[in-house]
């Protein structure tokens, strides 16, 4: 299939040919100085619709600067991030794109608030960016049908709850970014730094296997989401590496953390003879507060009667809090490397689609351990359909 059309930024010269003015006069209505107020206000509304037709935003700091780069980057967030405090899941991401930018010599631009309003640009300054923030109204790029982030050179794009149009549209009018994790969009490619999580999944399941594992239950995420099919991809490989044949009732979705209970989990081992558990966590304390209420039982023990590994981080995880294993994503590392690949973008015309994967920790802690004696294990399934099947 032929890679979709790029499409070419809109300049005042494509304004003045819609609007049917000269382009010395669409440069007087998008520079909104003094001498904007000598064009008739019909002239005036017929400029700022074309504009905002074509979707046009004007870089204001660029104007006086050659090459038109103004040196600033933004950072646009899908959900509201803040207040935030460094046991947030989202922190070390923030605290990476921050750093880097400072270290390549740029300004960050923080985009904190909802499309619904006007003015939609939060200030520069990251230092004060722990207040604020925008509760539940819905956030968008696009305001009136044009980009508002504009104002940024390029932007670093961080979120769970991504609007997939939006990102097309982006794709479509080359705006330089980059996503921090993998996404896709239908009609083009997007440039993105991603965790391997199908490589991280795959080494856990490969470590549950070597402690003579064979009934290992994967609980994915309600959404499906590029980072959840990454892990079951790597939960499926891990096993084919092993040797184990997949076990389709093994693959489970947790609709609500609040269901992984010690009743359900009891169910599992005598049900399904399973003998441990891999969870995708969640970007919530709901999680952590239904493992922290299952261990404070001795009805089912960690790794005692059944081992236990996170696929990730947990959110607010503090050393006080029981050290599951589990992978780390290097999240400050990701969204520097995010920063840097941007860069790379602004340097290029038309910039062309990176994707970057970058290598999570393994995290011993002390929730897995060898299969319990006395456990049953069940029959596993046969490939030729004989008995476990």
């Amino acid at each position: 299939m032929a890679p979709p059309e790029r499409r070419r930024r809109t300049t005042q010269r494509d304004i003045a040919r819609r609007a049917g003015v000269s382009q010395a006069t669409v440069s007087l209505v998008i520079s909104g100085g003094a001498a904007s107020t000598q064009i008739a206000d019909p002239t005036r509304r017929a400029v700022l619709a074309a504009a905002e037709e074509l979707g046009y935003t004007a870089n204001v700091a660029a104007r006086s600067l050659k090459g038109g780069r103004n040196r600033l980057l933004g950072l646009y967030t899908f959900e509201s991030v803040f207040p935030t405090d460094q046991r947030d899941f989202y922190y070390p991401f923030l605290l990476g794109v921050a750093e880097e930018t400072a270290r390549q010599g740029y300004d960050l631009l923080l985009f904190s608030s909802s499309g619904a309003s006007a003015g939609a640009t939060a200030g520069s300054d990251t230092r004060g960016a722990g207040a604020g923030g925008t509760g539940g109204a819905e956030r968008s790029i696009y305001v009136g049908g044009a980009n508002r982030l504009k104002i940024a050179d390029g932007c670093v794009l961080l979120g769970r709850n991504v609007r997939r149009e939006e990102l097309s549209a982006l794709v479509r009018e080359d705006f330089p970014f980059v996503f921090v994790g993998r996404r896709e969009v239908d009609d083009g490619e997007l440039s993105y730094v991603a965790a391997d999580y199908v490589s991280a999944t795959g080494a856990l399941v490969a470590e549950l296997a070597r402690l003579g594992h064979r009934r290992i239950l994967y609980l994915r995420a309600l959404e499906d989401s590029e980072p959840t099919r990454d892990r079951e991809e790597g939960y499926r490989r891990g096993l084919a590496d092993a040797g184990i044949v997949p076990d389709e009732a093994l693959i489970r979705t947790l609709a609500d953390p609040a269901d992984l209970s010690i009743e359900r989990v009891e169910e599992w081992i005598g049900g399904l003879g399973i003998t441990a558990l891999l969870v995708e966590p969640t970007e919530d304390n709901r999680l952590t507060e239904a493992l922290a209420t299952m261990a404070g039982t001795e009805r089912v023990r960690f790794p005692t009667d059944c081992s236990l590994a996170l696929l990730g981080d947990p959110p607010s995880w503090t050393p006080e809090s029981r050290d599951w294993t589990r992978f780390s994503l290097p999240r400050a590392e990701m969204a520097g490397q995010a920063v840097r690949v941007l860069i790379e973008l602004l340097d290029q015309e038309p910039p062309e689609p990176r994707q970057v994967t970058v290598r999570c920790a393994y995290v011993p802690g002390d929730s897995i351990g060898p299969v319990p004696t006395r456990v049953e294990r069940k029959p596993e399934p046969q490939p030729d359909g004989g008995p476990g099947t």
